[in-house]
């Protein structure tokens, strides 16, 4: 072992491209950029044999580029030990590799082989399968490696065993899985830089690089592109451990990125020479462009595929309502987009699903903790882990893809996908370097057979799936901003025509006061005058017209006071509802009726901001209904009770009257809507409809409860910023009942 290596401690930090050595079965010589030796490997027999060896060499080295790989200049085999030369530049410098060379081919050189027979049969190959098989196959034909391997890499970088080719005496591997633990991120940008790494001799010493310069250190020298760069004594260790004396790795890089490696192995000492590993290098170049064909091609089925039931929903949507909630009423499609057994749409608290789902609540849950992590998609395949409340649903939902429609409300679409169990059998026991009591690092011992469960995992979501999902997003925000656009208008153009309506409510009301009075008036003078000269019926008649006339005024005014109640500017102050009610409740209390009530106040009734007036036209039509229709009671009750909620604090008044069915509830705070005969109880039918105005007007809500012959409760809630002070930008111009 290198004496001049540091005891490697940790091997995210270890220097695999400087470590200031190389391999013993070559020889190195470094030119600065003037052209003259200024480092070379201690296995030269004296530093002028190093300088002899370049010196023919530099009118071929003139024509090397900076940073392009390794190019063989020469093939000397005039001396009594042939040597291949490859060099290249890097950092300014100039790097000879010297190697010895191995007996020529002729016209069956490895390249022309490659060319002759692989190539055809690789771009005949019927599917992916069969590519990975043809070149484990090629590849062990041309090196002569006891065993060659195909692995992929996942998501998380560890590497499964696609194609295998062993000669007898080599364990299998296929099917396996190595961890990514096993090559270090710095180890996987170096397979990107050099496409190829041979090491002949697992038991080797490296041979350090030295220097007549003080000032220059070997770890300073880049040796990422040399063939000859001396590796990782952890990595000899490892393979030692497998029983492998000789390997050679080719890198399969698919769209800029390490998709996989070729892996070969051997019991034995293996040297590859240069014109071999050229041809294994241009299989692995040949082996990535088929793959990315293959994987580009089925990516653009998957995504047309996917495309068009993305159009199937956005159509099925389009030809109703436009409603997100009728993504559940034809679930074909929208699960076959994602591979999912189940789906929901979420708006705040409401839910609507198909397929296996969780419960509304859990998904509620579920999408409130993804809000807070997801950007235009968000997606999982190990749910549980990250969200340990769905432990419990994994039989169904291991895995979720969800997108954000909006980012103001709660408002999401989600997948979800079962648990798939799985055995995964890893190439010995996945566990990182191992240190000894000395604190150096140490791999594996065993790469036999170990076997691993792995639970709550759903099978992961495909990058079509989740573009495909994107779209849709994009789709659906669209949908609903044109239909907010819709909505808007159609709201705009309800505004105008319910402010044509106020305004021709308020003049037919004020010009129909004065005939009413007229009537009223010339009956009461018919009466006055001619009254003992008519008929019994006849002043049954004028009584009729007359009482016709008054109820048609009240009607009149009561249609007048609702109209102004939607003109009217809002004036808010700081309302004190228990002296409001106090008040309303003993004005009623000195009435008839009123004065029979067992009346039950809160104490606690809230204080809020409004109009005093308009607040006071509601709290009197809630009291005088619940007395009029309790009144036939032997007694009377009315009760007045506090109300907080999420959407605001108010009041409701109960009573236990004649009640009313609860399914025309909504029918009760509607213009002249009567739920029970004028005969029976007096009114006009615009009370409720003005309680609603109102409250409405200050941004609230009103309901009704009831139940025939058992009483009715009736209540409103203003916003939560109505309650106590005034919001800013509200002008207290009126003066509380509490003021002075």
């Amino acid at each position: 072992m290198n004496e001049s290596l540091p005891e490697l401690h940790s091997c995210a930090q270890e220097p695999i491209r400087i470590p200031g050595a190389i391999q013993p079965h070559g020889r190195l010589v470094v030119l600065d950029s003037n052209g003259e030796v200024m480092a070379w490997s201690a296995n030269w027999d004296s530093p002028d044999d190093a300088q002899a060896a370049a010196a023919p060499l530099r009118g071929r080295l003139a024509a090397l580029v900076e940073g392009e790989a390794p190019a063989a200049i020469a093939a000397l085999r005039d001396s009594h030990a042939p040597m291949d030369v490859l060099a290249h530049r890097a950092s300014g410098l100039t790097l000879v590799e010297f190697e010895q060379a191995l007996p020529q081919t002729g016209t069956q050189a490895p390249i022309y082989t490659l060319a002759r027979t692989y190539l055809p049969r690789l771009q005949s190959a019927a599917d992916a399968q069969a590519l990975y098989g043809l070149a484990v196959a090629e590849i062990q034909r041309l090196t002569g490696f006891g065993r060659a391997l195909l692995y992929r890499f996942d998501a998380e970088g560890h590497g499964e065993v696609l194609a295998e080719r062993a000669e007898p005496g080599y364990d299998s591997f296929l099917g396996h899985r190595f961890p990514a633990s096993d090559i270090p991120p710095q180890a996987r940008e170096l397979y990107l830089t050099n496409h190829i790494r041979v090491i002949p001799d697992a038991r080797y010493t490296p041979v350090p690089i030295v220097s007549h310069r003080a000032d220059w250190k070997a770890q300073s020298l880049d040796l990422s592109a040399a063939v000859l760069r001396s590796v990782s004594p952890v990595h000899l260790e490892y393979m030692r451990n497998m029983g492998t004396l000789a390997s050679m790795s080719v890198s399969i890089v698919v769209a800029g990125r390490l998709w996989g490696l070729i892996s070969c192995h051997d019991h034995e000492p293996r040297h590859v020479g240069f014109e071999v590993r050229a041809a294994c290098e241009h299989l692995g170049r040949l082996l990535s462009l088929q793959i990315e064909a293959k994987e580009a091609n089925a990516e653009v089925a998957t995504r047309l595929e996917l495309r068009k039931l993305t159009l199937e929903i956005v159509s099925h949507l389009a030809d109703g309502d436009a409603t997100l909630e009728r993504l559940v009423t034809e679930p074909v499609p929208l699960l076959r987009m994602a591979g999912a057994v189940g789906a929901a749409v979420v708006l705040d608290q409401q839910v609507w699903t198909t397929g296996e789902t969780p419960e509304q609540q859990e998904i509620v849950e579920l999408a409130q903790w993804i809000a807070g992590r997801t950007g235009d998609t968000f997606d999982c395949d190990r749910l549980p882990a990250e969200f340990p409340a769905a432990a419990q649903w994994r039989s169904h939902t291991a895995g979720v893809l969800a997108i954000p429609i909006s980012q103001v409300h709660l408002h999401q679409v989600l997948w979800f996908r079962p648990e798939r169990a799985q055995s995964i059998r890893w190439a010995g026991a996945p566990v990182d370097k191992v240190q000894d009591a000395a604190g150096r690092l140490h791999p594996r011992r065993s790469f036999a057979t170990w076997v691993e469960q792995v639970r709550g995992r759903s099978l992961p979501w495909h990058p079509a799936e989740r573009a495909a999902a994107a779209e849709l997003r994009h789709a659906l925000i669209g949908i609903v901003l044109r239909r907010a656009e819709e909505m808007a208008e159609v709201a705009a153009e309800l505004g105008r025509v319910n402010k044509e309506l106020e305004a021709f409510s308020y003049t037919v009301s004020h010009d129909l006061r004065a005939p009413m009075r007229h009537i009223a008036g010339y009956v009461d003078l018919v009466q006055d005058t001619d009254g003992a000269a008519l008929s019994d019926r006849s002043r049954r008649y004028l009584a009729n017209v007359r009482h016709a006339a008054a109820y048609a005024g009240q009607l009149v005014d009561a249609l007048l006071d609702f109209s102004r109640m939607g003109r009217a500017e809002l004036r808010r102050a700081t309302v004190a509802m228990p002296l409001l009610v106090g008040d309303v409740v003993a004005e009623l209390s000195r009435q008839e009726d009123g004065a029979r009530v067992e009346w039950d106040i809160d104490p606690d009734l809230p204080r809020l901001q409004a109009d005093p007036f308009l607040m006071q036209v509601v709290v009197r039509n809630l009291l005088d209904n619940a007395v009029k229709y309790s009144r036939s009671r032997p007694r009377p009750q009315v009760r007045v009770r506090r109300v907080a909620r999420p959407d605001g604090v108010g009041l409701q008044v109960e009573d236990n009257g004649v009640g009313f069915q609860q399914k025309y509830a909504g029918k009760l705070f509607g213009v002249f809507q009567r739920l029970h005969r004028a005969e029976d109880f007096e009114g006009t039918g615009i009370g409720l409809a003005s309680v609603r105005r109102i409250v409405e007007r200050h941004g609230g809500s009103v309901w009704a409860e009831g139940e025939p012959d058992r009483g009715a409760v009736f209540g409103f809630v203003l916003p939560p910023e109505a309650a106590g002070a005034a919001p800013p930008g509200i002008r207290d111009d009126t003066r509380s009942e509490e003021s002075p």
